[in-house]
């Protein structure tokens, strides 16, 4: 086997940029130019809307929140909250830090779901309905003033 000046071999120099490729092309398909990631739900073409950024200090737009589904907004304090449309005309909310390890959870079809280690949330009531979770999330109370989803 052939070795350079510094004792490494041919063979092992490629290994070693193989592997450096390998990491680098995992490290860019965990991104994409939208902001999203591969463990953010948000990213998913079946996933509900995940953001709402009203800016009259309201949560949400009742509007904007499917009925069904859920939102990501962002508190007035600026912490994350899920703000839900169980059915038509009843607004809930719940704080978006997971109860497992304080991951922020995010709104995925009918359930709230951890992108961190699975855990998932009753849409309506916040209840851990499955993964690692303790407890549910933390109600929020809200109410809706002309159209707009606002803490109560």
């Amino acid at each position: 086997m052939e070795h350079d000046a510094q004792g490494f071999s041919r063979r092992g120099l490629m290994v070693a940029g193989a592997g450096t490729a390998l990491a680098v092309t995992v490290v860019a398909g965990c991104s994409s130019s939208d902001g999203t990631t591969a463990a953010d739900p948000g990213g998913s073409p079946n996933a509900s809307p995940t953001t709402s950024t009203p800016k009259d200090g309201s949560l949400a737009q009742l509007a904007d929140i499917p009925v069904g589904g859920a939102v990501s907004a962002t508190g007035p304090d600026g912490k994350p909250v899920i703000v839900a449309q169980p059915t038509a005309g009843k607004v809930v909310a719940f704080s978006a830090i997971c109860t497992h390890q304080g991951c922020t959870v995010a709104p995925q079809g009918s359930v709230i779901k951890c992108p961190c280690h699975g855990s998932t949330y009753d849409l309506a009531t916040g209840d851990n309905t499955g993964g690692p979770a303790p407890s549910p999330l933390a109600a929020i109370p809200v109410t809706v003033r002309d159209g707009a989803v606002v803490e109560a």
